[in-house]
């Protein structure tokens, strides 16, 4: 048992396990499988919607390829005692939910030279304090999890913070050419 426990620590990044016990090191596996499989279900669904939707002939312009408004919902999570909201569109997927004091906030999206600082940009702006942050990758799909401190002066609503963080993907000009 104590072999596959080395191996299932080495499989696992270091920030998933918090100490060498066993229970933290299968606490941070089964972790670390969620969000590999959030990342899988999202990369399912994005390849879903791709071959669902009609690819726009090259004289539409970019600008009609948009959502006026990202698809923005508020949805109760399936753990009893959380609430959170998620905002979709072409271009990321968020998700911002509450957990304990703090706020959990994952984006699904491409990878995008220098989206990061926008996204933390964001965060700063409306007073949120960043505590973690996760990148995984796989070619070119990328999952940002947070972990945000929520600021005395913070006044946004779960729903606004993920609208908010899907704005910014909208600011970025050489990005929406490629969409």
């Amino acid at each position: 048992m104590n072999e596959h426990l080395k191996v299932l620590r080495s499989l696992t990044p270091c920030f998933y396990i918090k100490r060498g016990d066993q229970a933290s090191i299968i606490g941070g596996v089964i972790e670390f499988i969620k969000e590999l499989q959030q990342v899988l279900q999202a990369l399912e669904s994005k390849k879903q919607r791709k071959s669902l939707s009609p690819s726009p002939s090259r004289s539409t312009p970019k600008s009609l390829l948009l959502p006026a408004k990202p698809n923005c919902s508020a949805v109760g999570l399936e753990t009893v005692g959380e609430i959170g909201a998620c905002c979709n569109s072409p271009l990321a997927d968020v998700e911002a939910r509450i957990s304990g004091s703090n706020v959990v906030l994952k984006i699904v999206c491409r990878r995008i030279p220098g989206q990061i600082i926008k996204i933390i940009s964001v965060l700063e702006r409306f007073s949120f304090e960043v505590l973690h942050l996760n990148i995984s990758s796989m070619e070119d799909t990328v999952l940002y999890s947070f972990v945000v401190k929520i600021g005395l002066e913070c006044q946004l609503s779960l729903e606004e913070l993920a609208v908010e963080v899907q704005q910014s993907f909208f600011s970025d000009p050489v990005f929406l050419n490629q969409i």
